[in-house]
């Protein structure tokens, strides 16, 4: 059995795994920080490099949070491996926020890499922000909105479902704060009305 602050480091490392970036230099020969929006996100490869890519980042993201939290407990030697899953989640989001192997420059806003977790962690609450990002997104166009919609939904399905006091909670409530954090530049956006809509793909 393995230590969980190893497999905490090892859930960074899978986080880390920018897979936006390896799209753009494998097809293109080209850094997509320096292109479209400059995120090495999934919508930023829809509007470059097209949808079938988008796709595959898409489910890679997703990927790198759900792995950690589905894999890594079992081979844990800590008491709580539950706990410990959360802990494995934040680590893999954060690791795609800021990715040691870009040297923290660049990275994607953590929805995919947070659905990917959270939808192993807590399966029915996350159906229900997927929804409401489904929802949103095909109402209004925008992805940075669906994504806050789905962000603060979720914390208030969990803490509906399980309580506010419960660590699932708490973490729920500060990956939503941190996507808002990661989408600030958006949210100005929104507010101006110069936000891209979905679909509409970038001239760079």
């Amino acid at each position: 059995m393995i230590h969980p602050a190893i497999l905490v480091a090892l859930s960074y490392l899978i986080g880390s795994i920018p897979a936006a970036y390896l799209a753009g230099k494998l097809t293109r020969g080209i850094d997509l920080r320096e292109h479209g929006s400059g995120n090495l996100g999934a919508t930023n490869v829809y509007r470059v490099l097209g949808p079938r890519m988008a796709i595959v980042v898409l489910l890679v993201d997703a990927l790198k949070g759900a792995i950690p939290v589905l894999v890594l407990p079992g081979i844990t030697a800590a008491s709580r491996p539950g706990l410990w899953a959360i802990a494995y989640a934040v680590a893999a989001i954060a690791g795609h926020v800021r990715s040691i192997f870009l040297l923290f420059r660049g990275g994607g806003k953590g929805v995919a890499t947070a659905a990917g977790a959270f939808m192993s962690l807590a399966p029915m609450p996350s159906l229900i922000a997927l929804g409401v990002f489904v929802v949103v997104l095909f109402v209004w166009g925008y992805v940075s909105l669906a994504s806050l919609s789905a962000a603060t939904v979720l914390p208030l399905i969990i803490g509906w479902r399980e309580g506010v006091g419960s660590p699932l909670f708490a973490v729920s409530a500060v990956v939503a704060a941190f996507v808002f954090w990661t989408h600030r530049g958006n949210i100005g956006r929104l507010r101006r009305g110069e936000e891209p809509r979905f679909g509409r793909k970038s001239d760079a």
